[in-house]
């Protein structure tokens, strides 16, 4: 007698169903790769680092934290995070490049991919992060001074995880049928006190309009739900059809454009939009953003967000439970 999954990668298979639309695609790390290199001298350490990624607009790909992709990663969904304490957000992952680590490049956060069905009908991820400011500078510059001969300098050995205070992020994907799935997001305070933390879980579409070969700009609206305290942000593009975001307790949405900050990474000139330097209330974009704020996250009590990604027509059954 086979299985659930094992039908569903006999639908697959043989019936064409589109079970693998929707999976763990996207990248882990965009910047800093050969994809993304356009630098004279194949220097592609150098020509993106980690600190350009969060004002930069890849071309060939995208990367973020515990997200999904469809299989030509045109439209992107993972999780952003803040402490109150970073100076930045918490969007994907960061690592040494080869010239900064004393035994070359890797990657300084502690992530665990905990469960993947063969169809991807249930992916699971958790990531660990500091409710402490997480410490950028002081990993580069230990690592740099330190022999080959020396023992790396790991994320825990700076001490911002003393005292358990972190929490541990989890996220959860379940397909309800291929093209529809069900997202939650878990958050547990292991440190001994409350702590602050914002959660933004975004959708973006992939920049494929900024090259000379295609302008059709794709778009992210927010309309109505048809349910009380449902928000919803409708996708639009020339070549996935419509989808869906779903979400609930209606968040205030924000929106910009996932374009290159060229005020902050060169020099301002009208060949570039710097539109990703600010977020906004607007009703259509190409990055949209939900943000929730948990001030007060109780010592190990979990708290989760839901929501659904869908393609198809959105009704009222398609909104998340709680």
């Amino acid at each position: 007698m086979l299985s659930t999954e094992q039908h569903q990668l006999q639908d697959a298979h043989e019936n064409g169903q589109a079970w693998y639309r929707w999976g763990p695609y996207l990248s882990e790390r965009q910047w800093g790769t050969v994809r993304e290199d356009y630098s004279p001298g194949g220097t592609s350490w150098d020509f993106l680092p980690h600190d350009q990624a969060r004002s930069h607009a890849y071309r060939w790909g995208e990367d973020g934290l515990l997200g999904i992709s469809d299989d030509q990663q045109q439209l992107c969904f993972a999780l952003a995070l803040w402490n109150e304490a970073d100076p930045i957000l918490k969007e994907r992952l960061f690592g040494l490049t080869n010239s900064e680590g004393n035994h070359g490049e890797d990657v300084k956060e502690y992530y665990f991919f905990l469960d993947n069905t063969p169809t991807h009908s249930y992916m699971k991820a958790l990531y660990k992060y500091p409710q402490r400011a997480f410490p950028y500078n002081d990993l580069v510059a230990t690592n740099r001074n330190r022999s080959r001969q020396e023992p790396e300098y790991e994320l825990i050995d700076t001490g911002v995880f003393a005292e358990d205070h972190y929490f541990d992020v989890s996220v959860e994907y379940a397909k309800v049928d291929p093209l529809d799935v069900l997202i939650r997001v878990s958050a547990t305070n292991r440190g001994p006190e409350v702590a602050p933390l914002h959660l933004l879980p975004t959708l973006w579409f992939r920049n494929t309009w900024a090259w000379g070969y295609d302008d059709r700009r794709p778009a992210l609206t927010a309309v109505e739900g048809e349910a009380p305290g449902v928000c919803l942000v409708q996708a639009r593009h020339h070549e996935l059809g419509d989808s869906w975001l779903a979400c609930q307790g209606a968040p205030e949405l924000l929106f910009t454009e996932n374009e290159s900050n060229a005020g902050r990474l060169w020099t301002p000139w009208r060949g570039f939009s710097s539109k990703r330097a600010s977020c906004g209330r607007d009703l259509e974009a190409t990055l949209a953003l939900l943000p929730s704020l948990f001030e007060d996250v109780p010592h190990q009590r979990p708290w989760s967000f839901p929501a659904k990604l869908s393609v198809g027509v959105p009704t009222a059954e398609r909104c998340p439970a709680g």
